[in-house]
């Protein structure tokens, strides 16, 4: 009976050959900016501290975009811009996994760490508005 022999390739020989560079099952090539001291590729993180600017009106999401390709800091145009409670700056504090609203949370856990005054933000439209977001912290 030779299946005994074969299953050493289920999982018993998962050496370099296992590790792929790239690993292909929920992210993307974005990945590959993502700061890899974590070594864990599939869930780089659990929490996040994010921030943003919520809009009601696409204009003015608009607006606020401007702004920051001007070179704004971030935390500025969410004081100036932002129609919701978080005025500090649009910070919302760490976040966990399934603590946001479902679109909102995947854009942002895929956005790599910046600074206030060089953000790296996306845009996303949710159930709210019309959010930039930025994450400031990944752990």
């Amino acid at each position: 009976m030779s299946p005994k022999n074969k299953s050493s390739k289920d999982s018993s020989k998962n050496t370099a050959g296992g590790k792929a560079k790239a690993t292909p099952n929920t992210k993307k090539d974005k990945d590959d900016t993502l700061p890899s001291s974590s070594g864990k590729q599939l869930k780089p993180a659990t929490a996040i501290n994010a921030r943003h600017i919520l809009c009601e009106k696409h204009s003015k999401k608009e607006e606020a975009v401007t702004k920051l390709k001007e070179g704004a800091k971030f935390d500025d145009v969410a004081r100036e811009f932002s129609e919701d409670k978080a005025r500090q700056g649009g910070s919302l504090g760490w976040k966990t996994r399934g603590a946001l609203d479902a679109v909102f949370e995947k854009a942002a856990y895929e956005l790599e760490p910046s600074t206030t005054g060089n953000p790296k933000y996306v845009e996303v439209k949710t159930g709210h508005g019309y959010h930039v977001i930025m994450v400031e912290g990944r752990r």
